[in-house]
Order: C-alpha cells, then sequence, then structure tokens
C-alpha cells in the first residue's frame, strides 16, 4: 500500500497492531473514497440512498407525531449511526482492493452474515448511543426550554435562536452532543471495517479503534470533522445529500482502517 506513515507503535498484547497516520493518509483515503465511488457508483447510491430514506422517513414520523421540533437535534444526531450503514460500502471497497469482481447478491449477503457476527453488538452500541443523545436532548429541552411552548419547528428554532434559554441550551446541547460524538466516534472509526475484515470480538475492535486515534490524535479529529461536517451538509436538503456523501465517506473509511491497522500476521 503506498504512502503509508512509517510511524509503528509497539504492539499491545492480543490486540492488532496499528501505525501512526499523517494528514497525508487522511488525504489518501479520501481521495480513494472518492475513486472507489466513482468505479461503482450504483452502490454507493444505493446504500446512500437506503440511509437517506431512512432518515426521510423519521422525520415525517416526527412530523407525524407532532414532534416536529426534535427534527434538529435528530438531524444532527443521526450521523452517529452512519458507520453501520456504510457496512456494504466497506465490502464493495474490499472487493475493489482485491481485485474482485462486483456482484449484487454476493455484496449483500456479505452485509445480511453481519447480524450474526460481532457487528450486530456494535449495532447495538452505536443505537444505545444514539438513544442517549435523543434521551439528553428531551432533558435538556426540559431543563431549559420547559415553560415554553413550541408546536412547530419553526416555533422552536425561534425560541432556540432568539432567546437566552435558547442560546443557553444550545451551547450545553452541542457540548455534551461533542462529548458523545467523540466518544462513538472513536469506538467506531477503525472497528466496524475491522470486524467485517477479521473474526474478532466487538471489544477488542472497539480498543483498536480507540488506541488509532490515540495513537494519531490530529489527524484522526481532523478526519471526525470532516466527516460530521460533510454529513450535516448533506443532510440538509431532506438527506438528499447523503446519496453522494455518505458512500464517499465509507468508502474512505475503509482506506483510513487499511492504512491504521497493519495486516494479520
Amino acid at each position: 500500500m503506498a504512502e503509508l506513515s512509517s510511524g509503528t507503535p509497539p504492539r499491545a498484547a492480543g490486540l492488532p497492531q496499528i501505525r501512526e497516520l499523517s494528514v497525508a493518509d487522511i488525504r489518501a483515503a479520501l481521495m480513494h473514497g472518492l475513486s472507489d465511488f466513482a468505479h461503482a457508483p450504483l452502490y454507493g447510491l444505493f446504500f446512500g440512498g437506503v440511509f437517506a430514506l431512512a432518515g426521510i422517513v423519521i422525520v415525517l414520523a416526527m412530523t407525524w407525531w407532532n414532534i416536529p421540533w426534535m427534527i434538529y437535534p435528530f438531524a444532527i444526531g443521526f450521523p452517529l449511526i452512519g458507520p453501520f450503514a456504510a457496512a456494504g460500502l466497506y465490502e464493495v471497497s474490499r472487493r475493489l482492493e482485491e481485485g474482485r469482481p462486483l456482484a449484487w447478491k454476493e455484496v449483500l449477503s456479505v452485509v445480511w452474515a453481519q447480524r450474526g457476527r460481532e457487528l450486530s453488538w456494535m449495532a447495538f452500541v452505536m443505537l444505545f448511543v444514539f438513544w442517549i443523545w435523543m434521551y439528553q436532548v428531551r432533558l435538556l429541552i426540559a431543563l431549559f426550554l420547559g415553560r415554553m411552548s413550541f408546536s412547530t419547528l419553526e416555533k422552536f428554532m425561534t425560541i432556540v435562536l432568539t432567546t437566552e434559554q435558547g442560546w443557553v441550551f444550545l451551547a450545553v446541547g452541542h457540548v455534551v452532543g461533542a462529548a458523545i460524538a467523540l466518544v462513538l466516534f472513536s469506538i467506531t472509526v477503525v472497528s466496524i471495517p475491522l470486524l467485517m475484515d477479521r473474526e474478532i470480538d466487538f471489544v477488542t475492535a472497539m480498543i483498536t479503534s480507540v488506541r488509532t486515534v490515540l495513537t494519531s490524535p490530529v489527524p484522526m479529529i481532523g478526519w471526525g470533522l470532516v466527516v460530521t461536517l460533510a454529513v450535516l451538509l448533506a443532510c440538509a436538503p431532506f438527506f438528499l445529500g447523503l446519496l453522494i456523501v455518505l458512500p464517499v465517506l465509507g468508502h474512505a473509511t475503509w482506506h483510513l482502517y487499511r492504512r491504521a491497522v497493519l495486516p494479520a500476521a
């Protein structure tokens, strides 16, 4: 693999060996992600479309249930489960990397098979963290905006953006949200493609992911910010931007994993 960083920390016993990453690795992974999407656009559009459709359905459900003010925090937290949604994209990138042919049946069967592997536990972890995110939003609304009335998203945004209580809610909410996002990013950025690639337990995968972030904090946090901003912008036009953004980032994440974790002995 070309352009890999040379720094390799001592190997932790029983854990996959990782290497230190640089900004050049992040840039190269992103370029590989664009290349994979260009080589297999239908797969990218399909998996991106599934994720976008899920977001649209949930937003419509919130409107139907008369809780439109939850759309904004949902849109902020929705990217937290993005890495799991990209599982099919990792398989596409792996096949392109190995020069193997792409076939819908084989790619989808690999994704379906994950339900009986350790990746299903990671899905539980991610959904649990997402539930915590939504719960803390409701808690902060009750604490800071509980005495205010808002029956529409427009009224909610007006209160949040024009009142002192709303500013405090935004400040505290984004700090708490950033902490939750950082934790989830750290335990998933490498763990999900690692679980797709090897037969290891999900706890080892999460530890490896956290070690990767701690070994290369600046490039990895930078990558996390790129992913967050790109997905948020993609969600703006009613999640339709995810048709392009999710597959590119998903493919790029696979290549970032391949650069961060050394091949198994």
